[in-house]
């Protein structure tokens, strides 16, 4: 099963809407509960770097009997040190960001404890590819 869901920067009123959809399809599908949760919450997470921080974004979600496999590909400033991005609670949010309750610096971190496989490319100007797996058998 292949999905794709379009994000627009700064539209936090539908932030979360992709993760939600894949919860659902992932209950449907039977695949185990905490699969689900970790998968949901790594989503999630990402998606909301891409509402915070770009000016839009594609989520690519494949999953088979293997695994749930996700690339999250955003067009905004990248990322110049993924090492310093991935502290905790390091964050670049702007306070706009920050007064809505976001950009705490947790994002990439919880993405990486609720991963089996993550990996993060970015180059500044350009933008920022995350891609997310976990895997049903380990």
């Amino acid at each position: 099963m292949n999905f794709k869901f379009e994000v627009e920067g700064g539209d936090f009123t539908n932030a979360g809407t992709a993760s939600s959809q894949v919860k659902k399809m992932m209950k449907q599908l039977g695949v185990d509960a905490a699969i689900i949760k970790r998968t949901v919450v790594a989503l999630y997470e990402a998606e909301v770097n891409i509402v915070a921080h770009a000016y839009r974004g594609d989520i690519f979600v494949d999953i088979d009997e293997s695994g749930v496999y996700i690339k999250l590909v955003d067009e905004g400033p990248g990322i110049p040190d993924i090492d310093q991005a991935m502290t905790k609670g390091y964050s670049t949010a702007s306070p706009k960001v920050r007064e809505m309750g976001f950009g705490a610096g947790m994002g990439l971190p919880n993405i990486k404890a609720n991963t089996d496989v993550l990996n993060v490319f970015s180059e500044v100007g350009k933008g920022t590819t995350v891609e997310i797996s976990n895997l049903f058998q380990k």
